[in-house]
């Protein structure tokens, strides 16, 4: 087997799934899992009903670059949301998933050879699929600590000058897993400048950015960013999904848009990889891509969460509102974020996701530590309770 295997952390579930080993919840209390980040809003009936309508197509192979359809569907998408116009024929591509596309971006883009560029760099705490497609790839990852004293943003002179020209790829996510952080104009401006002096990638990790509080006011995205800046697509790659903008994380459809070159050699990569989208998955993902009110339905009912569950935690967690997402990012108290999170399983049966399980030790610190990462994915009723039951515990440990 492939020793590279063997440099993969455990997943973070995985950590969790092992910190909970023999302890017993609380019987008397119904499970409420917050640890997760899979929305549980019902699934739109009309991205249903085009499922099923598109099962004839199970009858032919699908193309790795999808549909004009579909391809159409996410450029006018993207140009309804990011005000950019891209060509459905050379600069987008239907995905299986974001979670796919980011892991084989990097299979594709690293050049692992004996004198290549082999670094890839990621914020920190950060989802965990852009450590595994570096390591895989034959990448080194370099972890820049977002910290609460600077924002939450990526610190830049946190890389050393000579590692620069060792960069291959660079994972942002914005808005931020776990943080909620969403990167300014100010911020791309300089990432788009570094890139252009230093020749590395960036892959925009944008799966939260449907997921905002305020109605006709999104959080910035990188294809807006750059047109704004002048700057074009070059070196740019952007990853979105239609699991959290749509409730079907079970679909696996998503998008990939940007640097017409890079493209190119990523769907030749595909072409090999055999990642082509099922038709009936492609007829589902048209009918979402082409709709918002679903959309804004779904961000009515994640505001209402938040407005109804942080004043609930301000006074017993600390915390910042996030910028975008459905994560709250909070401090926990005594700074022992694992063990905060085996007692609230244990004697609250809520579980959420301790922060230093999403992070790695970088610069003398592990930024996740005493953190911990609560999704509002359930109903408002179920939020409220987990709220409820948080506030119990801190108040009675």
């Amino acid at each position: 087997m492939n020793p590279r295997l063997q440099q993969l952390h455990p997943y973070p579930f995985q950590k969790l799934r092992e910190l909970f080993a023999g302890v017993t919840p609380n019987p008397g209390l119904s499970p409420i899992n917050l640890s997760i980040g899979e929305p549980k809003h019902p699934t739109p009936q009309f991205i249903k009903d085009a499922l099923i309508a598109g099962l004839g197509g199970l009858a032919n192979y699908p193309i790795t670059q999808g549909s004009d359809a579909l391809r159409e569907a996410i450029a006018a998408w993207a140009g309804r949301r990011y005000g950019v116009k891209l060509d459905p024929a050379t600069e987008v591509l239907p995905v299986n998933g974001s979670r796919e596309a980011l892991f084989a971006f990097a299979q594709a883009s690293v050049d692992s050879s004996r004198h290549g560029r082999r670094v890839v760099i990621s914020p920190n705490p950060f989802y965990q699929i852009y450590e595994g497609a570096a390591l895989l790839a034959g990448a080194r990852p370099f972890f820049l600590n977002t910290l609460p004293e600077n924002g939450f943003a990526m610190d830049w002179s946190q890389v050393p000058e000579d590692l620069w020209e060792q960069v291959n790829l660079i994972y942002v996510c914005s808005p931020g897993n776990p943080t909620g952080k969403v990167i300014s104009l100010a911020d791309w401006k300089e990432l788009f400048e570094l890139s252009d002096r230093h020749g590395f990638v960036i892959a925009a990790d944008e799966c939260y950015s449907e997921i905002y509080f305020e109605e006709g006011a999104p959080p910035l995205g990188a294809l807006t960013a750059a047109q704004q800046l002048g700057r074009g697509l070059k070196n740019l790659i952007v990853f979105n999904s239609l699991s959290k903008r749509s409730n079907v994380p079970g679909l696996r459809s998503g998008m990939v848009a940007g640097d017409a070159a890079l493209m190119k050699s990523f769907l030749l990569y595909r072409t090999y990889h055999g990642s082509a989208m099922s038709p009936a998955v492609q007829a589902a993902s048209v009918a979402a891509w082409n709709d918002e009110a679903h959309v804004i339905e779904n961000r009515r009912q994640y505001a209402e969460k938040f407005a109804a569950v942080m004043p609930m935690l301000k006074d017993v967690l600390a915390f910042d509102a996030p910028d975008a997402a459905f994560y709250l990012w909070a401090r926990v108290p005594g700074g022992d974020d694992a063990a905060f999170a085996r007692g609230l399983y244990e004697k609250q049966h809520v579980t959420v996701l301790p922060g230093s399980f999403l992070a790695r030790d970088a610069a003398g610190v592990n930024p996740g530590r005493g953190f911990v990462r609560i999704a509002l994915v359930d109903t408002l009723l179920q939020c409220q309770e987990a709220a409820r039951r948080i506030v119990q515990f801190i108040k009675e440990d």
